[in-house]
């Protein structure tokens, strides 16, 4: 069994404060039972269970799919979106000389002009789609096509935001992005000058994720789909499941320091009470279960002065210390297997 593996360090330092002095009284010999006085103000008792193996890692509370939006118009920035704030279908991003630059939904870029003799395909189908959905185009039938109709609903579409009613559509008024966007940083500042392909925006999508840069040595902890909880801003507490791993170790720190992780993604079962992005959290993984095994508190591990831990079993009114092997962490228990331990015994924990 591996020897406190996964024991924090603060749990760690708490045990072996508290307990030492068990220890030391007893000269870290296990043997006869010796009168427990005032020494054991509580105990549990040894279970017999299933153990989940855990460990706490650091997390980040963020939002999904950060990417970059670039502004496909020139001129001058006359009004931008702030900081945080959520952008949905058929809102503008940024007005440049007081022409809006909208988002609509779709996941192909706008590459070309969409205007009527261009040849058909999917970027046609998805501007119609949006048109359609904005409440344009009663005649508009959505196909890769762009017809007569479809010119028709640009137009009053155009009309109704400001712009010149051409019934051509060009990366200087639209952008499509896969569905609505937080704005994580604005780079267009007002006032400021921009040019076509300028970056103006980093946005990301409005899901609340949480993003674990996991050192490799614990990569068996992440597999996809497992469940995990997460301990957010305040205290509250939130079921999670893994939805992504990454599948590329990156490197980070200087000489002595440096460490190599991958990319955890964690979603959330439902929005956390927390607005903050970039928030620190802790995330407490799931690793391989111990099954039928003896468990105690964390707290009732004594720090042994020859080393190693203990736990002190109290019977029939008297004490002994006796020497333990840990071996999984989870719930607050741990698995000790030691000499003459059995279900039902009971041993000493700190008082609360």
């Amino acid at each position: 069994m591996r020897k406190g593996l996964l024991l924090g360090g603060g749990t760690f330092l708490a045990v072996a404060a508290t307990w030492t002095a068990v220890a030391v009284m007893n000269d870290g010999i296990t043997g006869p039972a010796v009168s427990a006085g005032p020494r054991v103000p509580a105990t549990a008792d040894i279970a017999r269970r299933d153990l989940m193996e855990t460990k706490t890692v650091d997390g980040t509370l963020t939002y999904a799919g950060e990417r970059r939006i670039a502004s496909g118009a020139a001129g001058t920035v006359t009004w931008a979106a702030a900081e945080g704030t959520v952008i949905r279908r058929g809102r503008p991003l940024l007005k440049v000389d007081r022409r809006p630059l909208v988002l609509m939904y779709g996941t192909l870029p706008l590459y070309r002009t969409l205007e009527r003799g261009v040849s058909d395909g999917p970027d046609v189908k998805q501007l119609e789609r949006n048109l359609k959905a904005l409440g344009y185009g009663a005649a508009l039938t959505v196909d890769d096509h762009f017809s007569y109709a479809t010119e028709l609903a640009v137009e009053e579409w155009q009309d109704d935001r400001g712009l010149e009613e051409s019934g051509r559509v060009d990366a200087a008024q639209v952008v499509f992005q896969p569905g609505a966007v937080r704005v994580t940083s604005a780079k267009a500042a007002l006032g400021a000058r921009t040019a076509a392909g300028q970056e103006a925006f980093t946005v990301s999508g409005v899901e609340r994720l949480v993003h674990v840069d996991l050192d490799t040595a614990d990569q068996a902890l992440a597999r996809k789909g497992a469940k995990v909880t997460v301990t957010l801003p305040g205290g509250e507490r939130a079921a999670g499941r893994i939805a992504a791993v990454g599948t590329v170790a990156e490197t980070s720190g200087q000489e002595q320091d440096t460490g190599t992780t991958i990319d955890v993604d964690i979603t959330l079962a439902k929005p956390p009470r927390s607005r903050l992005d970039q928030a620190p959290v802790e995330v407490e993984m799931q690793s391989e279960r111990h099954e039928d095994v003896l468990a105690v508190p964390v707290e009732a591990l004594l720090a042994l002065r020859e080393g190693g831990f203990g736990v002190e079993v109290v019977e029939g009114g008297a004490a002994r210390i006796v020497a333990v092997e840990t071996g999984a962490f989870g719930g607050g228990l741990v698995e000790v297997d030691g000499p003459g331990l059995a279900e039902g015994m009971k041993v000493g924990v700190p008082s609360t």
